[in-house]
């Protein structure tokens, strides 16, 4: 028993020696896998809050003046491409459309028989030529045999007479032809200007008529509906919005100073705050604005000032989800992980010269995409 006693207290030595070496080691072990991490993942990302999820907004305005009958859609509700959300009352364009289809056919035949005229008076022409000529003849029989007391005086004035007013009705005759050819030359019934012009407001009436259906040019889903049934609307009255939620994208506002390893197409990690974070959504960056919120301010900043007080400017960046579930103005977390993919050293160059004109510090890639779009 003796010597088991005196044997415990060094084993409780040699453990409250070894504590400290294990804690140590623990401590350290710790310490170079946050190393690790850091400079094999975390030194390549850049994280940020102040970002959110923007979209185009495409307002529907009337485009023909009428009274609104039916409304077959309400906010927040889902819209296709091509469907009808408001209809006017379609009785007034109705009406001049029939009353331009009328007038069209009306211009048809009226241009018909200005062909036909044409050729009337080019027969009403010979036969006036034919008068004339037979006029002039009998006048100069008469001449001949008027010395010899062949005919009276009284018949020469006569034939005299009948020569000027048959000249005359020539000349009508040829102005009349002249005036029916001048609307036709260079033209067929098909072709006419009246035609034409009466076909063009047939159309203009059709797309009138067609205009009472105010459709939706894209899916998405409606906001801000401000038309009311029995609404007078007037062109330009705008009537609701549709948000496109497969072409959105987000405003992601970094640090100068975060931007530095950032590049066009880097894969981009994204959390809203509608789905919390378990729901992560995976895109690209899209560009980099020209310039910081204050150089693009109504009233920027006057830096050339005694006392000037240097603040890290945030740039706004566009990036890409994958997923349209995200909602426009929903606040998003941002991770950019700047390892991978990025823009050529020219584009990088060049890039750095437009953001020193611009009046801001950029170390990254700021070529802007050609589109926000889906």
């Amino acid at each position: 028993m003796g010597d088991e006693e005196k044997a415990q207290p060094t084993k409780n030595a040699r453990k409250a020696r070894r504590l400290p070496t294990f804690l140590l080691s623990c401590v350290l072990s710790v310490i170079a896998a946050c190393a690790v991490y850091y400079f094999a993942i975390a030194r390549h990302r850049v994280e940020t809050d102040d970002a959110y999820v923007n979209g185009n907004l495409v307002r529907l305005t009337a485009q023909v003046s009428g009274t609104v009958i039916a409304i077959n859609t309400d906010e927040t509700q889902f819209v296709g491409r091509g469907q009808v959300l408001v209809q006017l009352d379609p009785h007034d364009t109705e009406i001049a459309l029939a009353q331009a289809k009328a007038d069209l056919g009306q211009t048809v035949r009226d241009v018909a028989q200005l062909f036909a005229q044409e050729s009337r008076d080019a027969a009403a022409v010979d036969a006036q030529q034919t008068l004339f000529t037979q006029a002039t003849e009998d006048l100069t029989r008469d001449r001949t045999v008027f010395p010899v007391h062949g005919v009276s005086d009284e018949t020469l004035r006569h034939d005299e007479h009948a020569v000027s007013s048959m000249r005359a009705a020539l000349e009508q005759a040829q102005a009349t032809l002249a005036s029916t050819r001048a609307q036709i030359t260079g033209t067929s019934p098909e072709n006419h200007p009246r035609v034409l012009q009466a076909a063009a407001a047939v159309r203009a009436a059709w797309l009138a008529s067609a205009r009472t259906r105010v459709v939706a040019p894209v899916s998405g889903y409606v906001v801000r509906r401000a038309v009311e049934l029995g609404q007078q609307v007037t062109p330009s009255t705008e009537m609701l919005a549709i948000v496109p939620v497969d072409s959105v994208w987000i405003d992601a506002n970094f640090k100068e100073d975060e931007l530095e390893g950032v590049r066009i197409g880097q894969p981009v990690s994204v959390s809203t705050d509608i789905y919390g974070s378990h729901a992560t959504y995976h895109g690209k960056v899209l560009g980099l604005n020209a310039g910081t919120g204050s150089a693009l301010d109504v009233l920027p900043a006057q830096n050339a000032t005694g006392n000037w007080i240097k603040i890290v400017q945030r740039a706004a960046r566009a990036h890409q989800p994958r997923s349209p579930r995200a909602r426009a103005a929903s606040a998003a977390r941002r991770l950019v992980d700047h390892g991978q993919g990025g823009c050529t050293q020219s584009e990088r160059r060049s890039a750095i010269e437009a953001a020193r004109v611009a009046g801001i510090r950029e170390h990254g890639c700021v070529r802007r995409a050609g589109s926000r779009g889906g």
